[in-house]
């Protein structure tokens, strides 16, 4: 398509090789962890993550920079103290060493790319959809339910131009080139929104799960979500995994909750504030000899006298 349209195209490699890995079963055909709950080890610069499978095992995927690899490829013994130090619990109670080994010498070391392009069609004839508009990395587990989605708006906007119900074939033509314009216009900031939020929720994965601010903010936004729907609060990840919402909406959506979290917090430490100077206004009112200007340079000369002498 480039060879006959003007097309902006980007493809970018980041950083990162992945591994897959297997956590078999237990001996009575159990899973061995919770198959409930995304099972995430976050190690900044790359991370392990185990996901539940039907057979009752787990598929893991080790996300590392390529120079990491380098250096695990090395020597056995590295692999194994890798995943000690950084992954606490995976070897050997889910993974034996050997299998360990085995599985990260024998399965591949991929890389993970992104592709974002426009426009998504040429003319009445040709249009494209799914990982061939806009490859996504997979931390938000949308690649396949993007491309779906695509096809689900592409015929939608078919029907609504009446590709199907013209009689000639100048008047289908001219109809599905509206359709595939109103596509491209739709599709392109949703496309470029999900490979941005993809790209995001690596970080995230990796490094902000072990942050304090994000456990606080993550609190308040699923306590909101959870008790208070009626206020139409709901978190980014309910937006794009559960709903129809269009992710460039979700983008839309999660910047202004996180402006209204940001102006609550500050409100919340203005009342502090200014509560806290109002309590010492009172105090001073009602006390005036304890904080005379004497008394208070007095008090901080003496605490300065005992810091010194005892340090």
């Amino acid at each position: 398509m480039m060879k006959y349209a003007r097309v902006d195209y980007q493809q970018e490699y980041i950083d990162t090789l992945w591994c897959e890995f297997r956590i078999d079963p237990t001996d009575q055909g159990d899973f061995r962890i919770s198959p409930n709950h995304l099972h995430i080890w976050p190690g900044r610069e790359f991370m392990f993550i185990a996901l539940p499978s039907p057979d009752k095992s787990f598929t893991c995927t080790l996300f590392a920079p390529a120079a990491h690899y380098s250096k695990l490829e090395q020597s056995p013994q590295q692999l194994l103290e890798f995943f000690q130090t950084y992954f606490p619990g995976v070897c050997p109670e889910l993974i034996a060493p050997e299998a360990l080994q085995r599985q990260f010498s024998e399965n591949p070391h991929l890389p993970l790319i992104s592709i974002k392009c426009k426009p998504h069609h040429y003319g009445s004839s040709v249009v494209i959809i799914g990982d061939a508009a806009h490859a996504v990395l997979p931390f938000y587990g949308q690649g396949l339910n993007a491309g779906m989605e695509d096809v689900r708006v592409l015929f939608e906007l078919l029907d609504q131009h009446g590709v199907y119900d013209q009689d000639d074939s100048q008047g289908r033509d001219s109809a599905r080139a509206a359709a595939l314009q109103a596509y491209t216009d739709l599709r392109v900031a949703d496309a470029h929104a999900i490979n941005d939020l993809s790209k995001r929720n690596y970080l995230e994965m990796r490094w902000g799960v072990t942050s304090r601010l994000y456990k606080i903010r993550k609190y308040i936004e699923e306590t909101l979500d959870r008790y208070v729907p009626q206020l139409g609060w709901r978190t980014q990840y309910s937006r794009v995994s559960f709903s129809n919402m269009r992710y460039s909406e979700v983008v839309l959506a999660a910047e202004r909750q996180g402006r209204i979290l940001s102006m609550g917090v500050t409100a919340a430490l203005a009342s502090v504030t200014i509560a806290a100077i109002g309590l010492g206004g009172m105090l001073v009112w009602k006390y005036p000899r304890q904080f005379t200007p004497h008394r208070l340079l007095t008090d901080l000369s003496m605490k300065q006298f005992f810091r010194t002498a005892y340090t």
